[in-house]
């Protein structure tokens, strides 16, 4: 059980780390027209590519990881519903979703082309 669950740690502790930064009442971000879509689309695209490191040691795909991702990020924006100050935010959570597609697809495609270039000829790197 704690071996199958090694792969996806690193996503796991991150994930702990935006909600307590989502616990917080007030986040000061710079003051520019919706910049706070951008810390979004930058925290999730992390949280993807952490997802997606998960998914290749356990041969998930990158759908359910955009997934996961997406619901962790409309799960968060409930969460702020509860927190003085903060409150849910459609547009928050379209940022999310979009930084987590972002995540996943850029390292999976990494891993992919890495997996390419040291695979030996005639072998299919991606197989198991």
């Amino acid at each position: 059980m704690i071996r199958a669950l090694r792969p996806w740690v690193p996503a796991l502790l991150y994930m702990a780390v935006i909600f307590v930064a989502s616990a917080q009442p007030t986040v000061r971000l710079p003051d520019f027209r919706e910049s706070d879509k951008v810390s979004h689309l930058a925290a999730y695209a992390v949280l993807g590519g952490l997802l997606a490191y998960g998914g290749a040691q356990t041969g998930t795909g990158p759908l359910p990881l955009m997934v996961a991702g997406s619901l962790y990020g409309a799960s968060d924006e409930f969460h702020q519903s509860f927190v003085p100050g903060r409150g849910p935010d459609v547009r928050d959570w379209l940022a999310d979703t979009a930084g987590v597609i972002l995540g996943v697809l850029a390292l999976h495609r990494f891993l992919s082309r890495r997996a390419r270039a040291y695979a030996p000829p005639g072998a299919d790197p991606l197989r198991r």
